[in-house]
């Protein structure tokens, strides 16, 4: 019964099977290994918005980008915008010039009704009276007739979903009220390959052939469609920041402003228009056919049926059984996926390895079938948030970060969780929540460096960095970093009343302070790079915050911080230490929070204290200072005691060295 039941799901295939058949499709798609083409997509992103002011740009505006872009070495550009209307500022004239003076391929977009006239793409056509088969849409939004008639090609800019509302397969080719058009990417490759028409052969099922004269055959499904290769890499690049020399490159030119132009779901995550387009005409160059046969749900409704039969047998000996299992449906993973590495051929495993699993355990018996439904759980993908937070006024003004990247002092603050294992294993198999509850202690970290105008670089696992004095002048960053660190302290200290009031355990969070010369801006490689840091500054912060552990306290700060806070705030000087990696000593400073005036006397008074023991442990005196560390808890209303007590282990531990008389009193760690 289980088989035929698997076997009908199956063969009446279901939107759920059908949308983890192309999530799997997914994976093998988007493993493959990444091509680079020479295609660009140009962004008219908020920096372009800064610059030119205002959306729509002028027709003007656009009759000067192609100039511009076809001066830089461009071979052919596409203008993914729609230009439906007359130009408010009178520059269509303008814009058709340029047009028919450079190549350039146009977009219109489908709708419900037709609006202007549209370009009919050149095209010859066998069996036209079948043109009903592929793709139809009730109309198109065409541009001006002055610049669809001035363009070198016009293409409908459209994607058609899957099921689960993904975009896959995108179609070359469209009807329009009986008219064939072609899509932007089909038109690009015909222009870029000089041809007048394409040619495309028809019959009862579709599209059967498809090419272009000068390029060769083009292969899709017999409703025009190709599936997008995800792995053709095309490079990125700001209408303000555009290279020197395109090398004859397809230039594809669209919105990416927040509020114009909006993602279209993918394979890939969200993806822009011009984007998904530009992964087209990669797939197409390159003639890479990624093809699901027209007899793959036949094979495998054949493989789940012969696989069931052949366990229904094999079950009766326990071990042959499972190893049949094991081999059957590895076997059906390697071979869908040595079909697609080798052919491009996209054959589905799910609906085997789950039909070939289901049978088994039925046969096993009720129990084993019942534990391992419970264990079947649909994984959600999640997209991951790497998006440094960019004050207004950086948005207003980008230039304010540097290109490249420049020297600058500033200071850095970096953060790591404690307690994380002890939490994990508090939610056990729960993942969701154990997530939230990390969003959440970012957002809780987040929030005071937001509101000190701190710049968030990175979260790194568990572990955060941000800096203070860039891309924004802060003469008092110092001051403003530790003042950030203890807020983030404290925001810890009221996240963990959150965390307790769930029975979760409380964390900690320990944070190191280093100010120094830093090189900073937008750092990587040419077509992927983000707003950084680096330098030694960054280290030295990352290995102070390594040590608040060893010394008991939260936060821990350099020398140079220590230098320019001191008189703003209180510090006390913890050791002279040699941090992993380095030789040269470091001395080393907590600050504390105070109260009132009267407490900074008696925090002053014990403070020289402090350093009195500081100097009976250079001076080899351990037993003194063990004394005066006893005597010094419950000092700086116990903010130290813990640390105090790892002072004490160490003395005790010193006594047992035999050290040089001119020992240095510096501290050599051994551990980040």
């Amino acid at each position: 019964m289980t088989l035929v039941l698997i076997l009908s799901i199956r063969i009446a295939d279901p939107s759920f099977v059908e949308s983890v058949r192309l999530r799997y499709f997914d994976t093998l798609i988007t493993g493959k290994s990444v091509t680079d083409n020479n295609i660009y997509t140009v962004n008219i992103d908020e920096s372009s918005l800064n610059k030119y002011g205002q959306w729509p740009l002028p027709r003007t505006e656009y009759a000067k980008i192609i100039k511009d872009l076809y001066d830089r070495g461009a071979g052919l550009v596409v203008l993914n915008i729609l230009m439906a209307e007359p130009d408010r500022t009178g520059g269509d004239a303008v814009l058709a010039a340029a047009l028919k003076q450079y190549p350039v391929v146009l977009g219109s977009v489908p709708s419900e009704q037709t609006k202007n006239k549209p370009r009919v793409s050149g095209s010859a056509i066998l069996g036209p009276e079948w043109s009903d088969r592929i793709v139809q849409y009730p109309g198109l939004i065409a541009n001006i007739p002055l610049l669809e008639n001035a363009a070198a090609g016009v293409g409908i800019v459209n994607t058609l979903p899957e099921v689960d509302g993904v975009n896959r397969r995108v179609p070359l080719i469209v009807t329009v009220d009986g008219k064939l058009y072609a899509g932007l990417a089909m038109e690009t490759l015909r222009v870029a390959a000089g041809d007048s028409t394409f040619q495309i052969k028809l019959n009862e099922l579709g599209v059967e052939k498809m090419r272009i004269p000068a390029f060769g055959p083009v292969t899709t499904d017999n409703l025009g469609r190709v599936w997008v290769d995800w792995a053709q890499q095309s490079k990125s690049v700001s209408l303000t920041n555009l290279p020197k020399d395109f090398q004859g490159a397809i230039v594809i030119v669209g919105p990416t402003a927040a509020g114009i132009a909006n993602p279209v779901p993918t394979a890939r995550g969200a993806v822009f228009p011009h984007e998904v387009q530009a992964a087209v005409v990669a797939t197409m160059i390159n003639k890479v056919v990624i093809n699901r046969p027209d007899y793959a749900d036949g094979i495998e409704i054949l493989a789940i049926l012969l696989a069931g039969v052949l366990l229904l047998f094999l079950t009766r000996w326990t071990y042959v059984g499972l190893a049949s299992i094991v081999v059957l449906v590895a076997g059906g993973i390697i071979g869908s996926q040595y079909a697609f590495t080798n052919f491009l051929f996209l054959f589905d495993s799910t609906a085997f390895a789950v039909g070939t699993v289901l049978v088994a355990l039925h046969a096993y018996g009720v129990k084993f079938v019942s534990e391992f439904l419970q264990k079947q759980q649909i994984k959600k993908q999640f997209g991951s948030y790497v998006n440094p937070t960019i004050v207004e006024r950086l948005q207003k003004n980008p230039e304010l970060i540097k290109l490249g990247g420049e020297r600058k002092e500033l200071s850095i603050v970096m953060t790591d969780l404690r307690g994380f294992t002890t939490l994990g294993e508090s939610f056990g198999d729960d993942v969701e929540g154990l997530t939230q509850i990390m969003n959440d202690y970012m957002t809780a970290l987040s929030i005071p460096v937001l509101k000190n105008d701190g710049t968030l670089i990175k979260f790194i696992g568990d572990a955060s960095l941000h800096v203070h004095g860039a891309p924004l002048d802060d003469p008092n960053h110092a001051y403003t970093a530790v003042k950030t660190a203890q807020e983030m302290i404290k925001a810890i200290e009221e996240f963990n009343k959150e965390l307790t009031a769930k029975g979760k355990p409380p964390v900690g969070m320990g944070a190191g302070v280093n100010t120094g010369e830093t090189l900073i801006g937008n750092i990587g490689a040419k077509s992927k790079f983000g707003y950084d840091v680096l330098g030694d500054s960054v280290s030295t912060a990352a290995r102070l915050e390594g040590q608040t552990k060893s010394y008991g306290v939260l936060l821990i700060i350099g020398p140079n911080t220590n230098e320019i806070v001191k008189d703003r705030i209180f510090t006390l000087e913890l050791d002279n230490i040699a941090v992993k990696g380095k030789t040269v000593g470091l001395r080393i400073y907590a600050p504390l929070l105070c109260g009132d005036a009267g407490a900074m006397a008696e925090y002053m008074l014990a403070r020289e204290a402090h350093d009195e023991m500081l100097a009976a442990y250079r001076a080899q005196k351990f037993d003194a200072a063990v004394d005066m560390c006893r005597e010094l808890m419950g000092e700086f209303d116990g903010q130290m005691d813990h640390s105090y007590e790892l002072w004490i282990e160490r003395c005790v531990e010193m006594k047992k060295v035999k050290l040089p008389k001119d020992w240095d009193g510096i501290h050599r760690a051994t551990s980040k």
